[in-house]
């Protein structure tokens, strides 16, 4: 395979990482640490994530227990995941902050499944575009034989259709993920 491909794919398979990271943050019933990856807290002026002033921890599958580091904090992590999308109701017990994760009814798993999906064809979206991108670079260099650039063309579409086939796997576990009760 050609360099040109082996780079393509390459970045493409960095789109397919921000996919699963993407994805980890959505509710699928289970409590998971990644749920609040994308929570910020106001940590004494500037916005940081609440994995870096607390310890998160899962002891029971639908609980999160959140132990910030300074217990001065616990008023400040309970207002971000407040005003967070996450649609949880923090308790504040003194020093830890507990999340019970309540059972997704039907609708609002139909509802992260879209979304989920929403996720996979932005990510198809970017790979076409780099796909698009080394074909462009490919058929306006002069140097190389028509050949070569038919080859090259033809590498680059393959690993395209690969990445694109490993995007719809990775989709289609997360929804059966999703809507198992």
């Amino acid at each position: 395979m050609d360099e040109l491909a082996i780079e393509a794919q390459t970045k493409m398979d960095k789109s397919v990482d921000s996919l699963k990271s993407a994805l980890s943050t959505l509710r699928t019933g289970r409590a998971s640490a990644a749920m609040l990856e994308g929570v910020l807290v106001d940590y004494y002026g500037s916005m940081t994530p609440i994995n870096q002033i607390s310890s998160i921890s899962i002891p029971e599958p639908r609980q999160l227990l959140i132990k910030p580091y300074d217990k001065n904090d616990v008023k400040s992590i309970v207002a971000a995941i407040s005003a967070s999308d996450l649609g949880l109701n923090p308790i504040n017990e003194g020093n830890v902050v507990r999340l019970i994760i309540p059972v997704l009814t039907e609708d609002r798993r139909r509802d992260i499944v879209k979304q989920a999906k929403k996720y996979g064809e932005e990510t198809k979206i970017a790979i076409r575009n780099i796909r698009r991108d080394y074909m462009d670079f490919v058929k306006s260099d002069d140097e190389m034989s028509d050949d070569l650039k038919k080859r090259i063309e033809g590498d680059i579409q393959k690993v395209t259709d690969e990445v694109t086939k490993k995007v719809d796997v990775i989709i289609a576990e997360k929804e059966k993920e999703i809507m198992a009760i």
